[in-house]
């Protein structure tokens, strides 16, 4: 698999890099097989003050981020890849699931843009924007989180980042189903509550069981997974 790029462009440059630089994320980057670049729309706005939000038309609480600074950091981006796709990270978009995490994964260049304060010029999302994303039914401050978690979640699909390729496939979610439940050593507990069949050295009894429990806990906390309800 080619290494994936991922671009985010945000006003909180540092709050992205501080996020992705822990733990197998942070060691992908170090070791290159995942690149991040972090584009600041105040780098390309051309008023002195380098802003890049004012008051909406027609009132109202908040400042709305403006066209022009936006507009010249995609076309600054444009000019290093003529062909990127620009998502937007908005409670408007389409809500994330694991299948398209999956799509995502067999992108070379993933290029997300975070929103703040009360959204962005209709203007810009009509003329730049190639679809939207959301992580949740909620709101938060703005996309750097949210970009966060997609690039965490399509980087775990790279079996380099993980250090093991078969990681991956049995995470929730990957086939509509729950993880199974997880146990280890314990100096209180020792193997009190441990199930037997775990003890055994059998794998494919282990493998059995683990399949059966994933069916049994996704019955119980998501039915709707089995029922094809999240799609």
């Amino acid at each position: 698999m080619a290494k994936i790029k991922f671009t985010v462009i945000t006003i909180f440059p540092q709050m992205v890099k501080d996020v992705m630089s822990y733990g197998v994320i942070g060691k992908a980057l170090e070791k290159d097989i995942i690149e991040l670049q972090v584009l600041n729309p105040r780098d390309f706005s051309k008023d002195k003050h380098q802003r890049v939000d004012d008051r909406p038309f027609g009132g109202g609480a908040g400042m709305v981020m403006m066209y022009d600074p936006l507009a010249e950091t995609v076309r600054h981006l444009r000019k290093q890849d003529g062909s990127i796709k620009l998502s937007y990270l908005s409670p408007h978009g389409k809500q994330l699931k694991q299948d398209s995490i999956n799509q995502m994964a067999q992108q070379q260049h993933i290029v997300l843009l975070c929103g703040r304060y009360e959204g962005i010029d209709q203007r810009f999302l009509d003329e730049f924007i190639d679809d939207e994303i959301s992580i949740g039914d909620y709101v938060i401050s703005g996309g750097e989180l949210a970009a966060a978690v997609i690039i965490d979640a399509v980087s775990r699909q790279i079996p380099e980042v993980l250090g093991d390729e078969e990681s991956a496939k049995t995470d929730s979610f990957m086939n509509n189903l729950l993880g199974t439940p997880q146990y280890t050593r314990s100096d209180e507990l020792k193997q009190e509550g441990v199930p037997e069949v775990l003890l055994s050295g059998n794998h494919a009894e282990i493998e059995k069981w683990r399949q059966q429990r994933s069916i049994s806990v996704t019955k119980t906390k998501r039915p709707d997974l089995l029922d094809g309800e999240s799609e």
